[in-house]
């Protein structure tokens, strides 16, 4: 659930006043339409792609494709200079990083776009590019512009890695790592489980059914855990350390083609609440092959090991979180005898272990980053620990490095050099993200970023540069490249939106019950007059992973649903929004308040919000009101029809509708296990019980190919609420992920939604 929403942690610094004042522009020229919103490239065109720094830092590269996407360069930008080259022509670039468009799998464009799977990446002499198109590796020389290819194997490969020196080249191919060397690329298996034999069967079918994974990742460390690699090279390039991932007891899920005459079946491993997890261990191997090093770091096997690296040649680090994932313990291990010491715990027994990429080795060899929330909010702090010998104590703690009423929002880069630590922060406004800087002696804590709004940074590694996409509530987003010491030149910006009449959202704030300051946005329509009444619709997230109330461009939620709302107030809907507690982007009190018991928070909430809007807007019209959200904001869109009369209609977009339904890590993080008797969250979210309360006229869409909440919420929610003698509408999507991509398939929903609430409604 986490991935998918890829700017649900970007928030604003724009003046409220401002933003009320603002009035919209009554001279549009150009309509605003479901299908322009969805046409390839939408209504603001295709950024750049794959943004990336050469290992020299002298330049940043990036994709930029035609509005179709199927028309692509690769081009550079000199940091100092900002001279444009092109690298890779389109007639190149077509066959080496060929467009998703061309992908028939539904699933596999899903997991590139929500992973961010790279096309390409930089080798480190910064004069070749490696590319995997098809799962096949070819070299490409910057020089005289032609590819060789690396691989001759029919399998495809995946997630491959250059040597520190860049002589060798490890990637996987079902299930294990392989490594290429020397000049005719000799290529080398490096990891081999070996078969286990079964007096009933002739070998073990774990290798062919892939329930063994060597440094590969699975869907739930993916998708829940912010995993994208399983093996590192050492420092020396002589060895890797990788995860094993044993997931014979993980049970599986059966993806459906009904499209074929003959159906097609896919099973997927998903552990759901309460299910066996992936069996993890580490083991570190020789590059040139041989025995693999075990590592044992814990009694307990029901554990998760997100993150692991090396700190130095023989020297390893890995956090160990709990099953429960209120418990995290660093190690540091010897990677030659096994031998393993917890340096740092972090323990939070009324709340949970945030997992991040905040925990940063630096350049002296004895000090690192880490990142928590112990004091309420999350802060970074600096540890170092005896370089001779790492494993002889616990890491020390040497200051804290911020501090505040604000979250800081993940470290960004390190420059060694100057001794500062560039991060993403929402000081002063928890619905901002800016780019912020803090001296590793704890001086020196300023904003970097100039504008307002959001920032998504990329930074060079040496921490000098960075390339900035940036946007604001009503201005699309930009590209440029900066120096971390100030001037940011742009290198790409959207197409205009003046003449499309956009009205400005206004910025409020309310207090929930016990005073907590919860912050809302109105879109109102541009023509009413006071006699009118006008019909509301409340847009819904809700949960722990999805932030709604930004000064980010308003496309950038899920399903584009800014510009949506924009065509509904156009047609006279007034569009509500409210972040309520457990969403994040605030401190621990506020996101923990719904823990063990989804639902009745978040719903308590929004209607006190509601209460007040109702209070300062009497043209709003309390007998119509519609709710609707998607994945969590479909399940609290069920929930909100279940326990309140208020809602005259409902949408709910791939919603869960049972915590059973949904995956281990991010269920039983906020919820416990369902045999927990400390938790109402999987008695509440029962379908049969839902289904019974539901008033109002609802509106369910889901796609049948969404491997991340299961068409089987939707499915069960159906057989319960016909039971219960419901009437609803049920629209599916055939193949269609959680996102239910696609220009048709998109206009399709959201042409259903509209309609839903313009008979509901209107």
């Amino acid at each position: 659930m986490n991935r998918f929403i890829r700017l649900i942690t970007v928030c604003l610094l724009i003046p409220l006043a401002a933003a009320q004042s603002a009035t919209p522009n009554d001279s549009a020229n150009k309509p605003l339409t479901i299908e322009a919103i969805f046409a390839p490239g939408g209504i603001t065109g295709r950024p750049p792609e794959t943004i990336q720094w050469a290992p020299d830092y002298t330049k940043s590269s990036f994709i930029l494709r035609d509005d179709s996407g199927k028309h692509g360069e690769l081009w550079s930008v000199d940091a100092a200079t900002n001279e444009k080259r092109l690298l890779v022509s389109e007639s190149k670039l077509s066959t080496l990083a060929p467009p998703v468009e061309n992908i028939r799998d539904e699933r596999e464009i899903e997991r590139i776009s929500r992973y961010h799977v790279a096309p390409y990446q930089w080798a480190p002499d910064s004069k070749h590019l490696l590319f995997v198109p098809h799962g096949q590796l070819w070299l490409y020389s910057l020089d005289n512009g032609t590819a060789i290819q690396l691989s001759s194997s029919p399998d495809p490969n995946s997630d491959p890695k250059f040597s520190p020196d860049g002589h060798r080249l490890a990637f996987l191919r079902r299930h294990n790592l392989y490594v290429l060397s020397g000049p005719d690329n000799t290529e080398k298996q490096i990891t081999q489980d070996k078969e286990k034999k079964d007096k009933h069967k002739e070998k073990d079918d774990n290798a062919k059914e892939g329930n063994l994974l060597n440094g590969e990742v699975d869907w739930v460390y993916a998708e829940e855990l912010g995993v994208r690699s399983n093996y590192f090279w050492s420092p020396d390039g002589k060895s890797i350390a990788f995860l094993h991932m044993d997931e014979t007891r993980v049970p599986t899920y059966p993806f459906t083609n009904w499209m074929p005459t003959h159906p097609t079946v896919d099973m997927e491993k998903y552990p759901k609440a309460g299910d066996p997890n992936p069996v993890v261990r580490l083991g570190v191997v020789s590059a040139s092959g041989g025995a693999t090093k075990w590592i044992s770091l814990s009694d307990d096997h029901d554990t998760y090991i997100p993150r692991f690296g090396w700190i130095r040649d023989g020297l390893l680090w890995a956090e160990v979180l709990n099953r429960a994932q209120d418990v995290m313990n660093l190690y540091f291990i010897d990677a030659h005898s096994g031998r393993s010491h917890i340096v740092l715990t972090e323990a939070t027994a009324d709340a949970w272990v945030n997992v991040n990429d905040d925990m940063r080795m630096l350049a002296s060899g004895d000090r690192f980053l880490w990142s928590s929330w112990r004091d309420g909010t999350t802060q970074l702090y600096l540890y170092s620990f005896d370089k001779a010998d790492p494993l002889a104590a616990n890491a020390k703690l040497e200051r804290q490095l911020t501090k505040g009423d604000f979250e800081t929002l993940g470290v960004e880069a390190v420059d060694d050099a100057a001794g500062v630590v560039y991060f993403n922060c929402n000081k002063d406004d928890p619905r901002q993200r800016q780019l912020y800087a803090v001296k590793l002696d704890g001086s020196g804590f300023q904003r970097i970023s100039h504008e307002d709004g959001a920032h998504h940074v990329t930074f060079a590694d040496n921490g000098k540069n960075y390339v900035d996409e940036s946007s604001t509530l009503m201005t699309p987003p930009r590209t440029s490249i900066c120096a971390a010491s100030g001037s940011c030149r742009e290198i790409w910006e959207s197409h205009s939106m003046d003449d499309y009449g956009l009205i400005t959202p206004k910025f409020l704030e309310f207090k929930a019950d016990d005073g907590t300051t919860l912050y809302g946005e109105l879109l109102l329509p541009s023509q009413s007059t006071s006699a009118d009444k006008i019909p509301l619709i409340v847009n819904i997230y809700g949960g722990p992973a999805g932030q709604t109330v930004i000064n980010s461009w308003i496309q950038d939620w899920i399903g584009s649903s800014g510009l949506f709302h924009q065509i509904l107030a156009q047609q006279g809907f007034a569009i509500f929004t409210v972040d309520n507690r457990g969403t994040p982007g605030r401190d621990r009190k506020f996101r923990t308040a719904i823990r063990h018991q989804f639902g009745g928070i978040e719903l308590k909430d929004q209607l006190t919000a509601l209460d007040q809007l109702f209070t300062q807007y009497p043209q709003l019209d309390r007998a119509r009101v519609g709710i609707w959200g998607w994945s969590n904001g479909a399940s609290l869109t069920l929930y909100a029809m279940a326990h309140s009369n208020l809602f005259t209609a409902g949408a709910a977009v791939a919603p869960v509708t049972d915590w059973r339904n949904y995956d281990s890590i991010y269920t039983e993080r906020t919820n416990g296990k369902p045999t927990d008797r400390n938790t109402t969250s999987y008695a509440d979210f029962d379908p049969s019980k839902i289904a019974d309360k539901l008033q109002g006229s609802l509106l369910i869409a889901h796609g049948t190919g969404d491997d991340n909440v299961h068409l089987q919420n939707s499915i069960q929610m159906v057989e319960a609420l016909i039971k219960a003698g419901k009437q609803f509408r049920f629209t599916v999507y055939p193949n269609k992920t959680h996102s239910i991509r696609g220009e048709q398939d998109r206009a399709h929903l959201f042409h259903t939604i509209e309609d839903h609430f313009e008979s509901e409604l209107k």
